[in-house]
């Protein structure tokens, strides 16, 4: 997983609540438990006025050249700016897969979906909660090329004009993102303190391993 440590990128705002994973990367395109791949159908029924299909690129599709991320001013973007309730739903992967993919690095909303919020703390993307009153500022600011700075060992968002915002976050999923390391990761972090449990645990109850003699 990629480590995050701080970032500067281009917004792009999403004004809409309650986004649902469906709507980011929706249903006839998870047919694959792979990390690539999804990028090109993310928030498809926006992206596009046809239905597409898998191998379809998007330069072969109908374009919807008023939504947002279609727009010249967006492109590149890298950090997504949203309302309450982003990634509700279905608690599929794949919308944080095909965020990544997309570019982006972090997601600012007021609020998300638990299960989504989790998923990116699982695959390095970063959902930062703002305060209501600091979204709706950063939307009436945010125009072509706005740009914002995040720093997560410090917990601040910082706009163009020096604003400062800051954010909470649990101290273990940050330590998570600024080492890079999923759960599996973590987990075999503590390979010495899991060894030297096995081993004694086969002493103390032998009997629990004879199966491995067999």
């Amino acid at each position: 997983m990629q480590a995050f440590t701080s970032h500067k990128g281009t917004v792009a705002p999403l004004d809409r609540v309650n986004v649902d994973t469906d709507q980011i990367i929706p249903k006839q395109y998870l047919k694959s438990i792979k990390r690539t791949g999804f990028g090109d159908y993310l928030f498809d029924g926006w992206r596009f006025h046809d239905e597409g299909d898998i191998g379809i690129t998007p330069n072969e599709r109908d374009i919807n050249h008023n939504f947002v991320l279609n727009k010249p001013a967006y492109q590149g973007a890298s950090v997504l700016l949203a309302r309450d309730n982003f990634g509700c739903g279905s608690s599929r992967e794949h919308a944080v897969w095909a965020l990544q993919e997309f570019g982006f690095r972090a997601v600012i909303a007021p609020s998300f979906a638990d299960i989504f919020y989790g998923n990116c703390f699982k695959n390095g993307l970063l959902p930062i909660v703002l305060k209501e009153e600091s979204i709706e500022k950063l939307f009436a600011e945010v125009g072509a090329g706005y740009e914002l700075s995040i720093d997560l060992a410090a917990q601040q968002v910082v706009a163009a004009d020096g604003a400062v915002y800051s954010f909470d976050i649990d101290a273990g999923l940050k330590e998570k993102m600024l080492n890079g390391m999923d759960d599996i990761a973590m987990t075999l972090a503590e390979k010495e303190l899991i060894d030297t449990f096995e081993t004694s645990h086969k002493q103390a109850q032998p009997w629990l391993f004879m199966r491995d003699q067999v």
